[in-house]
């Protein structure tokens, strides 16, 4: 359905003067809930002109559909067309967006922000990646930090539902049933800790609330390749909601690396994470940071688990699903954040 007269009437809209005469496109990342493509545009008129735009659909797995249509597609739409001009982490333009009135099937063109490098999940990150994606994390918490507006939008999912409790205790013995032998013992363990005290991690949830991405991990992170691309541009904003901080930075360290290199590095990460709040305009003491980080650290299991149990089950998704739960687990251990969730 994306044709040339399409595709002119799109960057009309956005401002450009502009007439898509073809276009080609090839698929693009691994997008576990939604499907992306490259379109390469052929244009006249406008020099400014993209000539090249990524679109965002629903995943063509049908289990996938089924999940960004409980409200995974309608989030990332209005994200982009109502609450990003608004903050001040990077995101792609938006040129475009629509979401059916049943929310099962939506439309996004974006800015294409070629040459940078979809970050690895599998493989892990820099150190240097890491404190850029930090440091950018904060102009996502920062600008609306604390906001009582932000719950008139009513898009927006406020804390974590109702049903996170059944939920999670229902997916727990499922997600380590299809990866036994798969994982360690001690992750195991951890994962059924978890599952046991996700009531107790609910109640406590530190304040106060601003804007998370909620799977804010390497794979929905694009890294500057050239010195002229933002350092770190942030995508995937289907999970998007107001909760907590220290879910993103507790799932960003903790499953960002293996855990030698994130115990190296953690202490300045989260200095670096403080800092740049800061320059928001919001104080916070290290000792509250690192609270925050320790009671977030169990993001890493819920969105693992989640995540998993959602989405069309593949090869790639499996390795990372288990990276993730493994290096996740470790970071519970580390900061024994299991005392803040036991009876």
């Amino acid at each position: 359905a994306v044709t040339p007269a399409w595709m002119t009437a799109v960057l009309r809209a956005a401002g450009h003067e502009v007439e898509v005469r073809g276009l080609r496109h090839e698929a693009i990342g691994t997008g576990q809930m939604a499907h992306s493509e490259r379109f390469r545009l052929d244009c006249g008129g406008d020099p400014g002109a993209p000539t090249s735009v990524v679109g965002k659909f629903p995943s063509p797995s049908e289990q996938s559909r089924a999940s960004g249509g409980r409200g995974g597609y309608r989030s990332e739409v209005c994200f982009y067309t109502e609450l990003a001009p608004q903050l001040a982490i990077r995101v792609p333009d938006c040129l475009y967006g629509a979401v059916s009135d049943d929310s099962t099937s939506f439309t996004l063109i974006l800015e294409d922000m070629a040459p940078a490098a979809q970050g690895d999940q599998i493989a892990g990150a820099s150190d240097a990646q890491i404190e850029a994606a930090i440091v950018a994390l904060a102009g996502l918490h920062g600008p609306r930090w604390g906001d009582p507006a932000l719950r008139e939008l009513d898009w927006m999912i406020a804390g974590l539902a109702a049903q996170t409790v059944p939920i999670v205790r229902a997916v727990a013995p499922v997600f380590l049933e299809r990866y036994a032998g798969r994982l360690e013992p001690s992750t195991v363990e951890v994962f059924e800790a978890y599952a046991a005290g996700v009531e107790r991690w609910l109640e406590t949830m530190p304040g106060p609330p601003t804007v998370v991405h909620g799977d804010y991990r390497l794979d929905n992170l694009l890294f500057a390749t050239d010195a002229g691309g933002p350092p770190v541009t942030a995508v995937d904003w289907q999970t998007v909601s107001i909760g907590a901080a220290g879910r993103d930075v507790g799932y960003l360290l903790g499953t960002s690396s293996d855990p030698p290199a994130r115990r190296a590095h953690e202490s300045r990460m989260l200095e670096a994470y403080r800092r740049a709040l800061a320059g928001h305009g919001v104080k916070r003491s290290a000792q509250e940071v690192h609270e925050d980080y320790r009671h977030g650290s169990f993001q890493g299991p819920f969105i693992s688990m989640l995540g998993a149990m959602a989405v069309g089950q593949t090869a790639r998704g499996d390795a990372m699903f288990i990276a993730m739960a493994e290096r996740s687990a470790a970071l519970i251990r580390d900061l024994d954040a299991l005392a803040l969730i036991g009876s």
